[in-house]
């Protein structure tokens, strides 16, 4: 009897330090899921915090920068208020020249809120020399408009403190025949995926050499393509990219029904009337 006692009390006694153990360990396993859960929980919240933070402080820095002008220097949304004829003062980085003659400069520039066409503005040759594409530069002179096109005229430059900026290309595509598209003048902007389509009175020329044909070999070229079932005219501006550049040599082997790409300014005539200076087939 003691016996069976005996091994009875050892039998609860090692059930008893048997789920003691188990309890122990179980309780261990939970306490460090528990803690795994919560360093996870807290490590994601930080980074998600953190790129919130990194996220703000990027739109925040690109903000000021975009909004940063010298004294007495219109922005652009009040350069775009102005009146045409009144006088307008502004900051922008040369993108591209497009012409000098008799001292006087026509300029494609940008800055981070938007284009400005600069025409004719007062400049020696040496002076033009130096306007290399990221440059900036401050321009006074009055706000005009021409057939549609906006820009400065009548004006001076000097040379200003600063960076070098060239602007990111803007694909327009799909505003093509929009409203909206204007809004995006004078910037440097793709267009992708439209076909060449006939020129010419009898439609059956990729291009011509001036608006009506009436040109010859250094001339403008025009050409059309279309998007959409709406058909759009481009040209390459001869005094921007002449008949030497890569540009004027691709258009010239164009054919109709080719799908294509294009760069350019998105400058506008009568409607819009890009100034292309990049044509690549279609991808």
């Amino acid at each position: 009897m003691k016996k069976s006692i005996a091994l009875f009390l050892t039998l609860s006694l090692t059930c008893a330090f048997s789920g003691a153990a188990l309890a122990e360990e179980s309780t261990e396993a939970v306490t460090e899921a528990v803690t795994e859960a919560s360093s996870e929980a807290a490590t994601e919240a930080s980074s998600e915090a953190a790129t919130e933070v990194s996220s703000e402080a990027a739109t925040e820095a690109s903000s000021e920068a975009a909004e940063e002008k010298s004294e007495g220097v219109m922005t652009y949304d009040e350069y775009l208020a102005a009146d045409v004829d009144t006088e307008v003062v502004i900051e922008a980085y040369v993108q591209a020249k497009q012409s000098w003659w008799e001292d006087k400069a026509t300029l494609y520039t940008q800055d981070k809120d938007g284009a400005y066409f600069i025409y004719n503005v007062a400049c020696s040759e040496e002076d033009y020399e130096k306007l290399v594409p990221g440059t900036k530069i401050k321009v006074t002179g009055y706000k005009a408009e021409w057939s549609g096109e906006v820009e400065i005229m009548d004006g001076t430059f000097e040379f200003a403190e600063g960076e070098e900026y060239i602007a990111p290309i803007e694909d327009v595509t799909e505003l093509l025949g929009t409203e909206e598209l204007i809004e995006h003048q004078n910037e440097y902007v793709a267009f992708k995926g439209l076909t060449v389509e006939g020129s010419g009175e009898n439609a059956d020329q990729a291009f011509l050499y001036n608006w009506d044909g009436s040109g010859a070999e250094g001339d403008d070229l025009y050409f059309n393509a279309s998007l959409n079932g709406e058909t759009y005219t481009f040209v390459v501006e001869s005094y921007l990219c002449d008949s030497e550049s890569d540009v004027y040599k691709a258009v010239k082997e164009l054919q109709i029904g080719d799908t294509i790409d294009m760069e350019g300014f998105l400058y506008w005539y009568e409607g819009v009337n890009p100034h292309i200076t990049a044509v690549t087939a279609a991808e």
